[in-house]
């Protein structure tokens, strides 16, 4: 069945990558597109690497260029080692990108049956989601998706060690996986206050956080900058602060543009981060709830990296990209699961689809949406 799903899941968006041209006017305003084409691919197959994937090809080629380590290595590194067998760097990156979409969504099956969760409707609002396709594309959320439902798989079955080493994979990933240690945190609060503490639970989340750790250790010896990967976030254009800024100053921010932008394109595109936003932060305090009140100890650690994953990013001062971000909240596909209302579900599944499709068609042809 998921085989089935992710086929069709893959011919969608082809046949809309064959189209699109004759709906949307190519824009291409990302860094070095150029560079897309001396892949050798046609274009609705080197679109998937619009924006960051550009960025992921050229360090795999050629290593890390001045302010590209906002990028974490273990996603292009893997891409550089599978072009020893492919030969061409784009078509590694997508290997890599759909084979762990694929292979994650057969664990994250795995992973509900786990903890008793109903899955149909759980993995149809993670496949209909607006930004979804980013699973399909050269960018690291395929890889990341993978490290985290195995992470939550084996905490789930109490192998922590196990756990703790996907933990590292992901932090090597993606800085969101440094959150993995919430779980790990949660579990040694409860264990010292049931008296029952082992050190050896100190070691897990050292562990998690350690593919950070080897990052930072790398940039400091080649840039002299450990923080260089969020130092180096303000040049990509998106207003980023190197500074701590909180919720209420970044709402500050998107009224002021609300009110006083121009509309546009990027004005629409402001508005939809604000709304996934809103509304994954809505759903996960519900679900925060639910979870309390049902006191479901296997998915409390869900939750609070659910939090924690969409807040993080917001800490720069914007929620731009945060439609892509909150892709990986998953406590959210959770708690819309277990809505009673069959007409709710398929109401948002229509909603989700549409702007899935459309989010896809805009991000083929070179508009920033994520």
């Amino acid at each position: 069945m998921i085989t089935f799903v992710f086929f069709l899941f893959q011919v969608t968006h082809l046949i809309i990558s064959l189209f699109v041209d004759k709906i949307l006017v190519y824009q291409g305003f990302f860094a070095y597109p150029e560079t897309l084409k001396t892949f050798g691919l046609p274009k609705f197959i080197y679109s998937l690497a619009n924006f960051d994937g550009v960025y992921y090809l050229k360090i795999a080629k050629d290593g890390y260029y001045q302010f590209e380590q906002a990028f974490f290595p273990l996603y292009p590194l893997l891409i550089k080692l599978v072009t020893f067998l492919t030969k061409n760097y784009l078509i590694s990156g997508l290997l890599i990108s759909n084979l762990c979409f694929l292979f994650g969504l057969f664990l994250f099956k795995k992973y509900l049956k786990k903890i008793n969760q109903e899955s149909a409707w759980v993995l149809t609002f993670l496949l209909l989601f607006p930004t979804s396709f980013f699973f399909i594309t050269v960018y690291t959320e395929s890889l990341f998706f993978v490290f985290l439902v195995l992470f939550f798989y084996f905490f789930s079955q109490k192998k922590y060690f196990l756990a703790a080493i996907f933990g590292f994979f992901a932090s090597l990933t993606r800085i969101n996986g440094a959150l993995l240690t919430l779980p790990f945190l949660i579990l040694i609060y409860k264990k010292m206050k049931d008296k029952k503490i082992s050190l050896t639970l100190f070691l897990y989340p050292l562990i998690t956080v350690l593919g950070l750790t080897f990052y930072m250790v790398y940039l400091l010896k080649t840039t002299g900058d450990p923080l260089l990967f969020l130092n180096s976030q303000k040049v990509f254009g998106a207003n980023r602060s190197t500074n701590i800024i909180f919720l209420p100053q970044v709402y500050f921010r998107y009224l002021k543009i609300f009110f006083t932008a121009s509309f546009n394109f990027q004005y629409l595109v402001a508005f939809l981060e604000f709304f996934i936003f809103n509304l994954v932060f809505l759903v996960l305090i519900l679900d925060l709830i639910w979870v309390l009140k049902k006191k479901n100890q296997n998915l409390l650690p869900l939750n609070l990296f659910s939090v924690a994953n969409l807040i993080l990013p917001t800490l720069t001062g914007t929620f731009s990209s945060i439609t892509r971000y909150s892709l990986l909240s998953l406590s959210f596909f959770l708690f819309l699961s277990r809505i009673k209302s069959k007409a709710i579900k398929i109401i948002l599944s229509i909603i989700f689809s549409t702007l899935h499709l459309i989010l896809f068609g805009f991000y083929l042809q070179g508009y920033f949406i994520g």
